[in-house]
């Protein structure tokens, strides 16, 4: 039986301007998928509803203030903790999100931003730039953002 560690639920958001999409390459320092695309978004804390912590994810990573529209899709992935090096797995929602407010200005989580579109993603994708939840994601979805 699994040990209620062995889960987690990291919430994700995707963020559409026109025919692109945001991600953000994490830090080459990261212990999780150095200088790889992500969507925007983390874990949710103990006692967090997952919506509050996408949009607190949100603005600490891009200072975007966010409105959840809706599912876009559910993938299950696998990463590192940092405290036990164990890995773990993890359900990941990624929601559709409209921006209320506010300019991408990155934390220190990341070292860069772009709006993507399908071709550019699938850019990053044959390069393995990805990390493994968006790749996860743009398979499911066919690359249709």
């Amino acid at each position: 039986m699994a040990n209620s560690k062995d889960w987690g639920l990291t919430v994700r958001g995707l963020v559409r301007k026109e025919d692109k999409i945001l991600v953000l390459r994490r830090h080459p320092k990261s212990k999780n998928n150095p200088h790889k695309w992500e969507l925007p978004g983390g874990k949710v804390d103990p006692g967090e509803f997952f919506d509050d912590a996408l949009v607190r994810e949100l603005k600490e990573e891009t200072n975007l203030k966010v409105k959840i529209e809706g599912l876009f899709e559910a993938v299950e992935d696998r990463f590192k903790n940092r405290r036990t090096h164990k890995f773990i797995n993890t359900i990941q929602l990624i929601m559709s999100l409209e921006i209320i407010s506010g300019e991408v200005q990155l934390s220190d989580e990341h070292d860069d931003f772009k709006w993507a579109n399908k071709e550019e993603l699938k850019e990053f994708y044959e390069d393995e730039m990805l990390t493994g939840s968006l790749k996860y994601t743009l398979e499911k979805k066919n690359f249709e953002i």
